[in-house]
């Protein structure tokens, strides 16, 4: 529930009512069980930066994610119609269906149950399916080099580490490749 699309899992067309209150009672109760890991296909957006980094304070995690694990968004321009018979299909649709302007997220998900809670906050551990590769620092983070090497502890060997930077010639955000800009 604390998705910032507010038309998440609601793509289908709600104009009547019945159905629009089965599906607005539906949404909070799967959410109590249930999650979503969400993915995007680049990190060099500077508008993901600016909503999923905290106005480039933050840091991009990089995965490798088995196709296997994850599902492409379909983006489209119109919601769909309900259909007649609401199934598994019908509700792999809702999870996987947006509005045209969030493309340029180019999201992948994986839907997973609530299980790892800590604090309200829900975990999913590293694994096969979820290997982190790379940690790119936003170009506004004040995270040091240091910080980020004791919170990976064991994994630092194995994980990329570097700093994002605002393109010189096009608007994406690029990795810095003067080292000496970070501590």
């Amino acid at each position: 529930m604390e998705l910032n699309d507010p038309f998440e899992f609601l793509a289908v067309d709600l104009s009547v009512q019945g159905f629009r209150e089965v599906m607005e009672n539906t949404k909070p109760e799967l959410s109590k069980i249930n999650g979503i890991l969400c993915f995007c296909k680049t990190w060099t957006h500077p508008i993901l930066w600016s909503h999923y980094a905290d106005k480039h304070k933050g840091v991009c995690l990089g995965f490798e994610v088995p196709s296997s694990f994850i599902n492409e968004i379909d983006y489209v321009d119109q919601r769909f119609n309900k259909p007649d018979i609401l199934d598994e299909a019908f509700m792999k649709k809702l999870l996987l269906t947006k509005f045209n302007h969030w493309k340029y997220e180019q999201e992948y998900r994986a839907y997973l149950g609530l299980t790892d809670e800590t604090n309200g906050l829900y975990f999913a551990d590293f694994s096969e399916n979820l290997s982190l590769k790379r940690i790119i620092v936003g170009a506004q983070s004040e995270i040091t080099r240091a910080e980020i090497s004791q919170a990976l502890g064991s994994l630092s060997k194995n994980v990329e580490v570097f700093k994002a930077r605002a393109g010189f010639k096009s608007f994406e955000v690029e990795r810095n490749e003067n080292e000496s800009m970070w501590i």
